[in-house]
């Protein structure tokens, strides 16, 4: 056991050293425009020749990718307060039905189109849908996605957020929203948390707001797209199987434990049994957690593996991404809340 521990601190360390470089690389770029966990993945790409040279460090970073992206996961319930949620949320929701629609919908056609693997193509759609890099992060695993494809699908959003953070606050001033048409605007089709945070306040406070509490409504959706993915991965491992018998579905093998910890999290603080003292610090915990855990990611990744994946799932990715920013102003539109 004690052997075990010894042999997981090297990789261990080594990606908190590469969240250490990504957290101060990122400090340097005014507007938040490439955040913390962006950096971090790419960081770590860029130092993945070390990692591939030193054997010792491998069993950490692996460790890293998976349990300690896990407990970033579990703590970032604390961020949630269902009542607050459900307070701004309920046209929210709404218009997520249609986002969420288009981006596996048309995410998964033109898939299909570009011969695209299953995987990959739904990685770009649940991060468009639910919550960028976060939702990557934690689907990719639960449904055994390469490093390479999750890396690739974290980048592509990384791009796209970038042109929002830029270009939605011009947009909405030059349309005349409302404050709070753009926050659920924003709220809904930006796809990463500091992208919406950074989007949302260039704005006004009143939209930034509105914004952040969509957002984090969005990441509640992460429960049901784990469940249902989970089950999906299972069935199709099952159908490549050579057998005579349909196998059935194993949920305790395949059913994502650390979603029911995050649930708890999400409960405890929604009760006020997590005090809103400690709420900062859980909350901060959870995105080192991250940093790190993309970090280990990002080693596990060569930029040629990157590239090799081609140009169709980033055209896939940005023509999604422009669709969901279309759908959710127009449902605005049409329903008189623009």
């Amino acid at each position: 056991m004690v052997r075990k521990i010894g042999s997981l601190i090297p990789g261990i360390l080594f990606s908190c050293i590469v969240a250490i470089i990504a957290i101060f690389l990122s400090s340097l770029i005014p507007g938040d425009i490439i955040g913390a966990t962006v950096m971090a993945l790419l960081v770590g790409m860029a130092l993945n020749p070390v990692l591939n040279r030193y054997e010792q460090l491998n069993d950490g970073v692996n460790f890293a990718s998976k349990m300690i992206l896990r407990i970033g996961i579990i703590l970032m319930g604390v961020n949630l307060n269902l009542s607050e949620v459900f307070n701004v949320s309920k046209y929210a929701v709404f218009v997520m039905m249609f986002t969420m629609g288009t981006a596996f919908g048309v995410g998964n056609l033109i898939g299909r189109i570009f011969g695209m693997d299953w995987k990959l193509t739904n990685l770009l759609s649940v991060s468009t849908a639910i919550c960028g890099g976060s939702a990557v992060a934690t689907v990719g695993p639960v449904i055994k996605a390469k490093d390479e494809d999750i890396a690739y699908a974290i980048s592509a959003t990384f791009i796209f957020d970038v042109l929002t953070v830029v270009l939605f606050p011009w947009i909405g001033h030059a349309l005349g929203m409302s404050w709070t048409g753009f926050g659920l605007w924003v709220g809904t089709a930006v796809n990463d948390t500091s992208s919406v945070v950074a989007a949302g306040y260039a704005f006004s406070e009143a939209a930034g707001n509105i914004a952040v509490i969509v957002k984090l409504t969005r990441t509640l959706f992460i429960i049901p797209f784990v469940l249902i993915f989970s089950v999906i991965s299972e069935r199709l491992e099952a159908k490549s199987e050579v057998t005579q018998e349909r196998r059935p579905i194993d949920f305790k093998k395949i059913f994502p434990y650390f979603i029911m910890l995050f649930l708890l999290v999400v409960t405890l603080r929604s009760t006020g049994i997590i005090p809103s003292n400690i709420v900062p610090a859980l909350s901060n915990t959870s995105k080192y957690c991250m940093i790190i855990a993309l970090s280990a990611i990002g080693l596990k990744t060569s930029y040629g593996d990157i590239k090799n994946i081609g140009p169709k799932p980033m055209i896939l990715g940005f023509i999604v991404d422009t669709l969901v920013v279309v759908v959710s102003i127009g449902v605005q539109i049409a329903t008189g809340r623009f």
